[in-house]
């Protein structure tokens, strides 16, 4: 089976405090998009597990999270799984490839198993993989809380170009947290308004009130990404911000022809820069 593997966005993201057992309590507003990956999922009745992630640099072994789905997904039941992925979503980015590629082996194993798993047993599975897995397995338009895993649909983005943009660096996450942590006063999303224009199908009224708190706390070496936001901006995004821990960073546009010509003009300096739509789903079995 062929599946592609949605990506996501934060329309926003705030950092509460840190819970009990050490995790970040968040909360954010995410959004599925039509830009991903590919994979390609064969069953192996020898139980034999093998991964082509697509480039040289990404893990072949349990540090891949495709590959760990595929091995959470069947143990006991004497299967395998080889799984060659044609990667689009840039690494560390913000962009949840990582996670999005589990919760799509997830999806099509279920599938291919017939093991009919419902969605909260999917996600059950994912966050054993990842705070981000079960929100790609559900995709589409979402409230999420706690680690991520709480999670409460909304009413999907309006439809509307996005350019996505990531600069050729990395950023640590827990570097990010590290900050945000060391922090007593910031300004936080208005996750409330940002629910609010969604529920009455308001573009404008979400893209103003998008905002990510990790952007309070980048360093002067990553200058690149509110550069970058500007620069959406002037070429007509009706804003922009950064997603999850970055480093892409994307903007909603009204308008097809600027945002194709956006993609144009920011693709030279960057490492990726695509033009991508909303999804409502988390993955799409081909």
């Amino acid at each position: 089976m062929i599946v592609h593997a949605n990506g996501k966005l934060n329309l926003s993201l705030d950092v509460l405090g840190r819970t009990d057992d050490g995790y970040h309590d968040l909360r954010m507003v995410m959004q599925s998009v039509t830009f991903g990956d590919d994979l390609d999922i064969k069953l192996t009745k020898d139980g034999s597990f093998f991964i082509d992630p697509g480039q040289r640099y990404l893990p072949r072994d349990e540090k891949n999270l495709a590959l760990r789905a595929a091995q959470v997904f069947l143990k006991g039941t004497g299967l395998g799984a080889s799984i060659r992925v044609t990667k689009r979503l840039p690494v560390c980015a913000g962009l949840g490839g990582g996670s999005a590629d589990a919760a799509a082996v997830l999806m099509a194993l279920n599938q291919m198993t017939g093991a009919g798993k419902t969605t909260e047993e999917l996600c059950e599975l994912g966050l054993q993989l990842g705070s981000d897995v079960p929100f790609c397995v559900r995709g589409g338009t979402a409230l999420a809380e706690g680690r991520g895993e709480r999670l409460t649909p909304v009413p999907a983005l309006p439809d509307c170009p996005i350019v996505i943009c990531k600069p050729a660096f990395a950023i640590s996450a827990p570097e990010l947290f590290g900050r945000i942590d060391a922090r007593r006063s910031r300004l936080r999303p208005d996750t409330k308004g940002i629910l609010a224009a969604l529920e009455g199908q308001d573009l404008y009224g979400v893209a103003r009130r998008m905002y990510n708190v990790f952007e309070d706390v980048l360093e002067r070496r990553q200058s690149a990404i509110p550069a970058i936001r500007g620069q959406l901006i002037d070429l007509g995004a009706v804003n922009a911000v950064m997603t999850g821990t970055g480093s892409a960073v994307f903007g909603l546009f009204d308008d097809e022809k600027a945002a194709s010509a956006a993609v144009e003009a920011l693709s030279p300096a960057n490492q990726c820069c695509v033009l991508t739509r909303p999804a409502d789903t988390g993955c799409v079995l081909l």
